[in-house]
């Protein structure tokens, strides 16, 4: 796929959909070996909360469905802490297939709903 056309697909969803401190969005991006994640508030510009298949609690491969799953855990858990539940998906672009979608579904087991 052509990043270029991620990039255009990303910004036509981001005239769309919106994070704020209730209701953060959740942003993903993924890398060949690696994949973030990110609650952000767009109305003051910052991050609530980040997880990546870089941190120590994430023990396997970052560049698979399994440890896009454990990230989406990860930040489902580091947002209850914070106490939010509810969130915007952003997708970055990316097709809601694989590592997105495991990431996805890891924040939901995770108790993040959206």
């Amino acid at each position: 796929m052509n990043n270029n056309a991620r990039i255009k697909r990303h910004k036509r969803v981001r005239g769309k959909i919106s994070g704020t401190a209730e209701r953060p969005r959740l942003n993903v991006f993924r890398s060949n070996t690696n994949i973030y994640a990110q609650l952000i508030d767009d109305i003051n510009g910052v991050t609530l909360a980040s997880a990546s298949s870089l941190d120590k609690e994430i023990t396997v491969y970052g560049g698979n469905k399994e440890a896009a799953k454990e990230v989406g855990k990860l930040l489902a858990k580091k947002a209850s802490d914070k106490g939010i539940t509810d969130v915007v998906f952003d997708r970055g672009g990316y097709v809601y297939h694989g590592r997105v979608k495991e990431l996805a579904e890891g924040a939901r087991e995770g108790g993040l709903k959206f």
